[in-house]
Formats: structure tokens, sequence, C-alpha cells
């Protein structure tokens, strides 16, 4: 595997935009189930509007979610020594997963370790879905190392949430 330049890509949910009009995700929704029911590829028409959502315009007011993972971000990079880094938003946002690490990628990164924002276990973003994209992607870059920073350690994240309180209690 790779050893040269390192790369995080931090994947959040991702959020419908305030002004997104709700028959676009209602529609984008109905061809998803249609397709996981048939066990199929996503359809053209279920590409173009998947990419319709998460690229619609957004501001802090219209996606709040959105400038959240943005100021997490912010507050993460320093703590990364200089590494490549990325954002990446399961679904509704932009971008992928798969376009930040082809991004990261292509500034030279050759060891990406992708972390989510959904530390608890059980849900389909962090279980499946986020591990399903990385083995995919990993036999079209055979050259680098992609690895997935999960499941997280409960108690860690018990102790995070412990001091947060302390200031509420």
């Amino acid at each position: 595997m790779a050893t040269g330049q390192r790369g995080v890509v931090l994947v959040g949910h991702g959020g419908v935009p305030k002004d997104c009009p709700p028959e676009l995700i209602t529609k984008l929704k109905r061809l998803e189930a249609q397709r996981r029911a048939a066990k199929q590829l996503p359809s053209q028409e279920e590409i173009e509007l998947d990419l319709k959502i998460r690229r619609w315009p957004r501001t802090a007011a219209t996606d709040p979610y959105k400038s959240g993972l943005e100021t997490l971000a912010a507050a993460l990079r320093p703590h990364l020594d200089g590494v490549l880094f990325g954002l990446a938003y399961n679904e509704f946002c932009a971008p992928s997963l798969e376009e930040a690490v082809e991004d990261l990628i292509r500034q030279g990164a050759t060891r990406i370790t992708v972390a989510t924002t959904m530390f608890t276990p059980g849900g389909s973003h962090s279980e499946i879905e986020i591990p399903e994209t990385l083995e995919r992607l990993r036999p079209q870059h055979p050259g680098i190392d992609l690895r997935y920073a999960w499941p997280f350690d409960l108690q860690l994240v018990a102790k995070t949430l412990a001091e947060q309180l302390q200031g509420w209690m």
C-alpha cells in the first residue's frame, strides 16, 4: 500500500436545503426505494435528480446542517497536522464521498482515512453505505490506501459527551 501524502475526509449526513421543492426529495426517495427493492443500479433519472439536489444553491440560512459541518471541519482541521482535508455528504449535498476522495487523490493523497460524524452503531450510512462506497473505490485506485475510522470507541464518545454536559448541568 501507498505511504505518501495523507488525507482525511469527514463525512456528514447531509441535509435538504429549506428552499428545495419537497416533490424533488419525494421523487428521489421513491426512485431509490424502487432501485433497492429491485437490487439494480441507479437509473439515469435517479442520478440526475440526486445531482440536482446535491448541487442546489445553499446558504447558512437555507442549509444550516452544511454550515454546521463546515464549522466543525474548520475546528478539526488544525488538529490534523497539515494532512489534506475534504468534506463529504452521504446524501442531499455535495460533494459526495466519491467526489471528495477523488479530489484528495488529485491533490496527491495516497493514504486517505474517512471519518463520519455519525458516531453510534446501527446507522445504514455509517455501517453500510460508507464501507460499500470505499469498496467500490478501492479497485479504481489500487495504489491508494483507503481506510475507514469506524467503529468509534463509544467510551471516548461518551467521555466527550460527558465533558460537554458538565457546562450544562
